[in-house]
């Protein structure tokens, strides 16, 4: 139940925090919980599932807790309200990420009815893409959403550059740390009865061709009705990165994910994930293109333009919040 004595409604507070659980998150494991307090809201890491194999400093769970916190900034400003993010306000719980004061009336400006609307739109996509470009105008567009959030974003657009990255995505899939994929059985190809997870239908099929830059959440397992198919042969990767590499600049880097995802959405793209050399401490350095400037490589991304995929499940609204 969402109770509040401010003059936000519950069923405002309710599509402020169903906007933001529609966000994008590590194997679809939804680490956020949200508290009301007035017209405040305080957003927190769920460390029950938080992956301690995977991500074991928190940084994926950061960051999908930062899109949420997008989700829920651009929903405060579609409604009408202008709103005040502080990061981490207490430094004796570091699972108290963010809290946002929802102050005044304002009008939405910018892309932000747009972006909002296609906030149910976002799917992540591990089909197959169509053979052709992204335009330069629209991959200048992701780039400016970026660095709305202070992040830099750049598509990769050398070919040995690519070949590369693709290498060293193969090179983490190659991992086969027992307690990573216990942790991957747990959370993905998943009954599609659970409201959290990546079930099989959203796992999309196998790559024919091992040189795809593809990210399989079930390498090795058998999923029925699951199988192989042509992937685009000229992928769009680009990588997106933050100029330092600290918590709050996890949070950061969430948000300008989600945002860049927004963006892409209203473009008529789709995206996925080829982040597993990120999660590799050997390897994640490596993703930067040496001609970039210096910064830290946050996500991996293949973009392009493909029908479609299944969402994957969300927890009810009243699941994610805590009582104040």
């Amino acid at each position: 139940m969402i109770a509040s004595t401010s003059s936000l409604t519950p069923a405002l507070l309710r599509q402020l925090i169903a906007a933001a659980v529609a966000a994008p998150s590590v194997h679809n494991t939804q680490p956020w919980l949200f508290r009301i307090d007035d017209d405040v809201i305080h957003l927190y890491g769920d460390a029950s599932r938080q992956l301690q194999a995977q991500d074991p400093d928190g940084r994926a769970l950061l960051m999908s807790c930062g899109a949420a916190l997008l989700n829920l900034r651009l929903a405060a400003e579609h409604f009408g309200h202008t709103s005040t993010t502080t990061i981490f306000p207490n430094a004796d719980d570091p699972l108290h990420v963010a809290v946002i004061d929802l102050h005044g009336q304002a009008s939405s400006t910018g892309m932000v009815d747009e972006l909002f609307a296609a906030i149910p739109h976002r799917h992540t996509n591990r089909l197959p893409y169509e053979d052709r470009p992204v335009p330069p105008a629209v991959l200048e567009a992701l780039a400016e959403a970026a660095s709305q959030e202070g992040a830099i974003f750049y598509p990769v657009t050398d070919a040995a550059e690519r070949r590369r990255l693709v290498d060293l995505i193969h090179d983490a899939d190659a991992t086969t740390d027992p307690e990573v994929m216990a942790e991957a059985r747990k959370w993905t190809g998943v009954d599609d009865s659970r409201p959290d997870g990546v079930p099989a239908d959203a796992l999309g099929p196998i790559p024919q061709s091992p040189s795809t830059p593809h990210r399989d959440l079930a390498p090795g397992r058998v999923i029925s009705g699951r199988g192989f198919a042509v992937f685009e042969s000229d992928p769009t990767l680009a990588v997106l990165t933050t100029g330092r590499d600290d918590r709050a600049s996890w949070v950061a880097a969430g948000q300008a994910i989600q945002r860049v995802l927004l963006v892409a959405t209203v473009e008529g793209l789709v995206a996925t994930y080829a982040n597993q050399p990120l999660e590799a401490p050997g390897l994640r350095w490596l993703v930067r293109d040496p001609d970039q400037p210096i910064s830290f490589p946050q996500m991996l991304f293949r973009i392009g333009y493909a029908p479609a995929a299944p969402a994957t499940p969300r927890r009810p609204v009243e699941d994610v919040i805590i009582e104040a």
